[in-house]
């Protein structure tokens, strides 16, 4: 298994290197998609690279599928159409959060906006989803955005490491040809708060960002903190920025320190 992956990274690995010295130094070039969190889309020098695979990384509380909301809404009031899949949350769970947080989703529901809820305990029915009526569902709506919160769960029904990174690599690359910008949620890993729960997601997306708490060292207070540790084909900010979230809108402090 460990021989297949290797094989299969070869060729992508120098598609990839190709692309980058064809382009202009930056990625100014790149169309830009924004998240529609103001903070956070200047530290990502405009927002996400069209087409592109990011990783929302977090520990509970931090506000993974929140951040992932706002990317979908930013898309949705420019007209475009998303997918939003869950692996945890209910759907009627989701869709109460979208409208305490003031968005009228209901007026996108099934027109413009899909919202899937796959079962991680069916592992067999969870795989095909992933691998198959996902992509078909993108297609088939046209959908610029996707979201699936949290990859995690899927990376979790996989029985061993070699598998988790195969089958990993085959899904990210497979949606790359997809035509849309796919965010991708992750728990943290319970040992290394700055590492998805399997160590992996990171490797194979474009850009990670990744929210964290920051205990002041009198222990008087808990801070959210942002920082977007990698992305490809651009600039970005390697500043670490704190952030609030409020009832109607995420509030990065792009001009602020955490320190």
């Amino acid at each position: 298994m460990e021989d297949d992956f290797s094989a299969l990274m070869d060729e992508p690995v120098q598609e990839i290197t190709q692309s980058r010295s064809s382009g202009q130094a930056g990625g100014r070039d790149e169309k830009r998609i924004k998240i529609g969190i103001e903070g956070l889309d200047e530290m990502l020098g405009g927002g996400l690279i069209k087409d592109s695979v990011s990783s929302l990384i977090g520990t509970y509380g931090t506000g993974k599928t929140t951040f992932a909301i706002s990317f979908i809404f930013e898309g949705l009031l420019k007209g475009e159409t998303c997918v939003f899949i869950s692996l945890d949350e209910r759907a009627e769970m989701i869709m109460e959060s979208i409208r305490r947080r003031g968005y009228d989703i209901d007026t996108y529901l099934n027109k413009t906006f899909f919202l899937i809820k796959l079962d991680p305990t069916d592992f067999t029915l969870a795989i095909n989803s992933i691998k198959n009526d996902i992509p078909a569902l993108i297609r088939e709506t046209k959908a610029s955005r996707v979201v699936i919160d949290p990859i995690s769960l899927f990376e979790g029904l996989l029985p061993d490491e070699a598998t988790r990174r195969l089958e990993m690599f085959r899904f990210v690359e497979m949606m790359r040809d997809e035509n849309c910008t796919l965010v991708l949620t992750s728990e943290t890993d319970t040992q290394i708060p700055y590492a998805s729960k399997y160590g992996l997601v990171e490797y194979l997306v474009d850009c990670v960002v990744l929210l964290r708490y920051v205990r002041a060292s009198d222990l008087s207070g808990t801070h959210l903190a942002v920082e977007v540790v990698k992305m490809r084909r651009s600039q970005h900010s390697r500043e670490i920025k704190p952030y609030e979230i409020q009832p109607d809108d995420v509030i990065v402090y792009s001009e602020a320190s955490v320190f």
